[in-house]
C-alpha cells in the first residue's frame, strides 16, 4: 500500500488541477474542423472492417464525443481479427474525460496478466510509447495496445495525458484528445509476441490517418 500512495497523490493532484484549470478558462474554446470517425478507412492491410454498435448506456457513460468500434478481418478468416476502438472528445472542460482501459477492461471481465510499455515506431512520425497489455478471461486471451493521442502526439501515461491537456488548454485553448486502442485475440498455441506482430503493421497504417479525425 505504501508504494501506491505516491502514485495516488500524483493522480489526485493532476485530476483536481486539470478540473480547476479547465473550468477557470473562460475564453471561447477552439474546435478545429475534422472528419467524423465513421468515415475512418474500412480497408486496412487487406482486412475489411465491420462497425460494432455501441450501447446507449455506454454512450451515456462516455459523454459527448465521437466513438468508433470496428472489427477488421481477412476475407478468408486466415488470421484472428483486429479490433479498433477510438474515442475522441472535442472538449474535456466539463468533466467528460478519457476513460482509461485499465478501468474498463476489468469491468468487462478481463484481467490483466502482463503489462508493460513498448515504443511505436511509425514511418514519418516520431516514436511514441504505448501500453501493452496481455489480458485473460477464463481460457481466452487477448493482446491490447493503447495510447492517448492529441495534436499529433502519442503518450502511454494517463498522467502525461493530463499534463498535456493542461498545457494545450493554456497554449492552444483546446482540450480535445483521444484514446486509441487495438486488440487481437491470441489463438491456441500462439504467443503474445506473434499476436503483437499482427498488431504492429496495422498500427503503422492507421497512425498516419489519425490527424484527419483527431486534429493536430
Amino acid at each position: 500500500m505504501r508504494g501506491s500512495l505516491p502514485g495516488f497523490v500524483v493522480a489526485a493532484f493532476l485530476l483536481i488541477a486539470t478540473a480547476l484549470l479547465l473550468r477557470a478558462r473562460t475564453t471561447s474554446e477552439v474546435f478545429p474542423s475534422r472528419i467524423r470517425l465513421e468515415s475512418f478507412p474500412t480497408e486496412v492491410n487487406g482486412r475489411s472492417g465491420t462497425d460494432v454498435p455501441i450501447e446507449k448506456e455506454t454512450l451515456e457513460m462516455l459523454g459527448p464525443g465521437d466513438f468508433l468500434v470496428r472489427v477488421y478481418t481477412r476475407p478468408d478468416e486466415s488470421a484472428p481479427y483486429i479490433d479498433l476502438y477510438i474515442a475522441y472528445f472535442p472538449s474535456q472542460r466539463t468533466g467528460d474525460t478519457i476513460h482509461s482501459p485499465k478501468n474498463c477492461l476489468p469491468g468487462a471481465g478481463w484481467a490483466p496478466i502482463e503489462s508493460k510499455r513498448r515504443m511505436i515506431s511509425v514511418p514519418g512520425h516520431s516514436p511514441f510509447p504505448a501500453n501493452r497489455y496481455l489480458i485473460a478471461k477464463g481460457d481466452a486471451k487477448q493482446l491490447v495496445l493503447y495510447w492517448y493521442w492529441a495534436h499529433d502526439r502519442g503518450v502511454a501515461s494517463e498522467y502525461w495525458a493530463k499534463y498535456y491537456l493542461i498545457a494545450d488548454s493554456i497554449k492552444m485553448n483546446r482540450s480535445d484528445g483521444a484514446l486509441v486502442r487495438v486488440t487481437t485475440p491470441i489463438a491456441n498455441g500462439e504467443s503474445a509476441e506473434t499476436a503483437e506482430q499482427r498488431l504492429l503493421p496495422f498500427v503503422d497504417t492507421i497512425v498516419p490517418q489519425l490527424q484527419k479525425y483527431i486534429p493536430r
